[in-house]
């Protein structure tokens, strides 16, 4: 199996806006291990988080930069970018863009689908590039 190939594909996918088609790739009992407040770790937890992303941020991209593979694991590092164009988190659209860094660690079964996802995202930049949370200068 190729998994870079395979991960590579999960982020095409979801800049196609093809989330059921994302989701088909995700194994039935997919475990997400990245904490996701008001969703299940599941295979349907996570098309409906990347559903509500796609809602807010409609031009959403996510552009790999690296991929390392590990046995039956890949990591990705990834930067994201939108536009704020629809409610996010019950933040109101403000036509703000973004750019955010994000690690994604997918385990793959023989079958080629994806298992288990453990991710870290900067969460405290995109708050600050919507304006939620003031920017504080150095010092």
């Amino acid at each position: 199996m190729d998994h870079a190939a395979a991960m590579k594909r999960l982020y095409d996918l979801i800049n196609a806006g093809d989330i059921d088609g994302f989701g088909e790739l995700l194994a039935d009992d997919f475990v997400e291990h990245e904490e996701m407040p008001g969703l299940e770790p599941s295979k349907e937890g996570v098309k409906q988080l990347f559903h509500m992303y796609r809602a807010a941020f409609p031009d959403l991209r996510m552009e790999v930069q690296d991929v390392l593979v590990s046995g039956d694991k890949a990591v990705a590092r990834v930067r994201a970018t939108g536009t704020h164009q629809g409610e996010f988190l019950g933040m109101p659209a403000t036509g703000k863009r973004v750019a955010v860094q994000l690690i994604d660690i997918t385990r793959f079964g023989d079958d080629g689908l994806a298992r288990e996802h453990w991710g870290v995202f900067d969460a405290l930049t995109l708050m600050q590039q919507l304006g939620a949370i003031p920017q504080t200068p150095p010092g």
